[in-house]
């Protein structure tokens, strides 16, 4: 479960869609369960989640070949490996991300929570808040400069530690 934002980032960036990432997400969490060894240790199990990740993606990409919009298999590469070879700045920076929306008031964190929900629309959050679009809008905006801000420093300050 700890790898599993960076397992979902990973898979993400080989496929076009939120639905296919979810679908290769499914059938990554039933290999890894039907053949999980409980003696690997944690940096192993995540070089072979990440393994079989990339294999599912791989899979999922040859059922659907036929599709004239897929990557070929050269730039299915060299995305794994970039994003392979970014996935610990990656985790940084989700963890400063996360320190820094804890820091947030408790009605900014909640609005962020609230439009990057699943299936939102911002018009009817913003109806929900009794707001015009365009004022939720700005008001993000603000705070994602805030979040951004804030992620550069903490990230800046585990640079110097």
């Amino acid at each position: 479960m700890s790898h599993e934002d960076s397992l979902r980032v990973f898979v993400r960036s080989l496929l076009f869609t939120h639905d296919e990432e979810r679908e290769v997400m499914q059938e990554v969490a039933v290999v890894l369960w039907r053949k999980f060894d409980a003696d690997m240790d944690s940096e192993s199990f995540c070089r072979w989640a990440f393994g079989v990740a990339r294999m599912e993606a791989l899979t999922f990409r040859r059922d659907r070949a036929r599709d004239r919009h897929m990557f070929g298999e050269e730039v299915f590469e060299l995305l794994s490996k970039t994003v392979l070879e970014q996935e610990d700045s990656l985790e940084a920076e989700r963890r400063a991300l996360d320190t820094c929306l804890q820091k947030l008031p408790d009605d900014q964190r909640y609005l962020v929570q609230a439009a990057y929900a699943p299936g939102i629309k911002i018009d009817q959050l913003a109806t929900q808040l009794g707001r015009t679009a365009m004022a939720l809008y700005k008001t993000l905006h603000r705070i994602r400069l805030t979040l951004m801000n804030c992620t550069q420093r903490v990230l800046a300050t585990e640079e110097l530690t």
